[in-house]
């Protein structure tokens, strides 16, 4: 018996198996340890599974989880019971370096990417199902109307690429918006340069006023007001990339 879908977990089920062996290939294969998150009745899953991955998967919904158990699709002991969001991420693998991928629920996917930012000393690859504007959004350069928070910050860990387009007849139930793939692989050296937390605020501050210059929404976090007369205080946040928002950082902090 199939898992019923359930709105309130902004669920969407596979059903394409040509789609589901294209987001599995999707992982560059260089990492065992492969995390799946919200596998649902299992389509992803058999795919990860064919390519040897030491695969663990992540499951809010208790049906999913007895149906994945039933139909020995997945170990028992490698289904972990658990809201993603609230799980340690050294609890997966012992502490282990892991991938991340899935087909992720549209109302908490932005926060699935910053947790697994905010732990990229474990998370070397990252990938999976968006809503298509959410998938844009972190992969967009500067400049656009979509580049906000979400990109700099993924972009200034990760090398990001949007890789393609999936209508919603692929899913049951079908979604009202396409969605899109897209892959993330840890930069070699992830360390910014600067003091991270006031990168972060930085980032956010601007963009929570985009319309405004930097030299306005800034204005109460420079000690030196001198500072302010610098040219790239005249630029918009999404005029900047992520080493431009560093260099900012930097002038602050001095």
């Amino acid at each position: 018996m199939k898992v019923k879908a359930k709105k309130y977990l902004g669920q969407h089920f596979l059903k394409d198996k040509n789609i589901a062996d294209k987001i599995a290939s999707t992982l560059s294969g260089k990492n065992k340890n492969v995390l799946e998150i919200g596998p649902g009745m299992g389509v992803l899953t058999e795919f990860l599974l064919n390519k040897n991955y030491n695969l663990k998967v992540v499951e809010i919904d208790k049906e999913s989880v007895d149906y994945l158990t039933n139909n020995k699709i997945v170990a028992k002991e490698n289904i972990i019971f658990k809201d993603f969001l609230k799980t340690e991420m050294n609890d997966f693998f012992g502490g282990e370096e892991f991938a991340i991928i899935g087909n992720f629920p549209y109302n908490i996917s932005t926060q699935i990417v910053f947790k697994a930012i905010e732990n990229r000393e474990l998370i070397p690859e990252f990938g999976g199902m968006f809503q298509k504007e959410v998938a844009e959004r972190i992969a967009i350069k500067p400049g656009s109307k979509l580049y906000g928070i979400l990109s700099v910050v993924a972009q200034a860990f990760y090398e990001v690429s949007y890789l393609f387009t999936v209508p919603p007849s692929v899913f049951s139930p079908p979604p009202k918006v396409q969605s899109g793939v897209l892959h993330m692989t840890r930069k070699e050296n992830f360390l910014l340069g600067c003091d991270e937390k006031l990168f972060i605020k930085v980032v956010k501050t601007t963009f929570n006023t985009r319309r405004k210059m930097l030299r306005t929404s800034l204005k109460k976090m420079v000690s030196d007001e001198n500072l302010l007369s610098d040219k790239i205080f005249e630029k918009r946040p999404e005029q900047l990339g992520y080493r431009e928002f560093v260099e900012i950082v930097n002038m602050i902090a001095t």
